[in-house]
């Protein structure tokens, strides 16, 4: 009896991503008075007000759907916003993002799309999942994406999953990952505090320093877990 050839294991982008994120915070707090920035933009918007935590949805949203990597600003949310209010937002704003690219897809220019999603090695066996399972394929995706999360967006627009499934699947299985980057960028947020003398007191860094880590070892889990079900499918052992 032959060996079954081993899957090759998926490129792990989402912590990467993370990992470079921290870095590029690190290199640009040493480089660039980063410190004075946050604090100037966090006065800004406490300014606005409501305004604000509004235009900050709105040019998310409009940055998903040119597909913009949305890293960089559930980052930011979290500098700007902190923990709470910066993942109502990005949750919100992403869940926003998700339900227009879809529509967009589905109704408005889908041969545009279509043309775009054959150029995607991966979108026929995502198709085909999606036709099989439904709903829970889009959740697996969304906690372990095979397909950028703008990208995406758009192309489950063409396949045969409901548009209120889709939408609630993402937003649930979007907010780990939400909370990750944006618990990055209120440490990021509050170091700069810190460093100006508007710091937490040591138990308030303790709370968001363990925060960040169960949030750490919570969307580890469930990303294995997803790519342990993803590759029942034969998505992720392509990736």
């Amino acid at each position: 009896m032959s060996k079954s050839r081993p899957s090759r294991r998926s490129i792990p982008w989402k912590w990467i991503g993370a990992g470079l994120a921290v870095v590029t915070l690190l290199v640009a707090w040493r480089l660039l008075p980063v410190d004075d920035w946050v604090l100037g933009l966090q006065h800004e918007v406490a300014r606005m007000g409501v305004l604000g935590g509004v235009v900050f949805a709105l040019i998310y949203v409009l940055a998903a759907l040119l597909l913009v990597p949305g890293a960089v600003l559930t980052i930011a949310a979290g500098v700007v916003f902190g923990i709470v209010w910066g993942t109502l937002l990005v949750s919100a704003a992403s869940t926003a993002a998700a339900a227009a690219a879809f529509l967009i897809a589905r109704y408005v220019a889908r041969p545009h799309v279509e043309e775009m999603a054959r150029r995607h090695e991966k979108f026929g066996a995502i198709d085909r999942a999606i036709r099989e399972k439904g709903w829970k394929v889009v959740a697996l995706l969304r906690l372990s994406p095979v397909v950028p999360f703008s990208l995406s967006n758009y192309m489950y627009g063409l396949t045969p999953v409901r548009f209120w499934p889709h939408l609630l699947a993402s937003w649930a299985a979007m907010l780990p990952g939400t909370l990750l980057y944006v618990s990055i960028g209120a440490a990021g947020g509050a170091a700069a505090a810190a460093g100006k003398g508007e710091g937490h007191r040591p138990w308030e860094w303790t709370l968001l320093a363990a925060g960040l880590v169960a949030t750490v070892v919570v969307t580890v889990l469930l990303s294995r877990a997803a790519r342990r079900e993803l590759a029942k499918s034969h998505l992720e052992s392509k990736a």
